[in-house]
């Protein structure tokens, strides 16, 4: 059953990781303890050129799939994670709907799209070209952290080709402090989840523990929960101290 499957399922309630510590090891590490799915994050840590190949490879040893957080909502990053071998984008920091449009359209080969069709390690390396292209598409989703997304939340929701939001709580929670302080960041939650709900839209949300995690999937198909640093440094501290 391919990432998408699971995450469109009725039942969906899925557990992936951040791995922010750039390593095929750690890959390997994390698969192995039973992820649902990892992101590697190229907009907090260096998930380009080579070392994202390797560890979409040790990833694919175990039959785990990864996501990428892109480091922006730019075309060729997009482009470059999914020519990778990425089962899927996220992308951070959309205020738009135009701009979500983009960054669907970005993944999609013509007509739906406008990607390129190249000999990357997702695609054979070109012996897998035409398998790809009629491929199901990859997935693609967007966070929804400013107050931007939360004005134009319906219009992104309405986008053909949108699969999944994520909400990222600590910047959307600086946004509404910065410029909307009398709405609570749990008022905004809900705003997303209950649109999320009514237009049957794939919803995520960052959970920084396993209590926060399990609290997050009473309603949310997935959650990101932690990051491998934070757990490393969790682990290490209760060894230690």
């Amino acid at each position: 059953m391919t990432l998408r499957d699971r995450l469109t399922a009725p039942d969906a309630r899925l557990r992936g990781i951040f791995q922010d510590l750039p390593s095929p090891a750690v890959t390997e590490v994390l698969c192995l303890a039973g992820v649902d799915f990892l992101c590697a994050d190229s907009e907090h840590s260096s998930f380009r050129g080579e070392i994202l190949s390797n560890v979409l490879r040790a990833a694919g040893c175990h039959g785990t799939p990864v996501l990428v957080r892109v480091a922006d909502a730019v075309p060729h990053l997009i482009a470059e994670a999914l020519d990778a071998g990425a089962a899927g984008v996220m992308v951070p920091r959309v205020s738009d709907a135009e701009t979500a449009r983009a960054c669907v359209a970005a993944a999609r080969f013509p007509p739906q799209g406008v990607r390129g069709a190249g000999p990357g390690r997702g695609a054979g390396y070109g012996y897998r070209m035409a398998e790809v292209i009629e491929a199901p598409a990859p997935l693609i989703g967007v966070q929804v952290e400013t107050l931007g997304a939360l004005d134009t939340l319906d219009e992104i929701l309405a986008i053909e080709g949108l699969d999944y939001l994520m909400i990222g709580p600590a910047d959307l929670g600086l946004a509404l402090r910065a410029g909307r302080p009398e709405l609570s960041l749990e008022a905004a939650i809900a705003q997303v989840r209950d649109a999320c709900a009514a237009a049957r839209m794939p919803l995520g949300i960052f959970a920084a523990d396993r209590a926060a995690g399990d609290a997050a999937l009473d309603w949310a198909q997935f959650v990101l929960q932690g990051t491998d640093a934070m757990l490393l440094a969790a682990a290490t501290e209760a060894a230690v101290r």
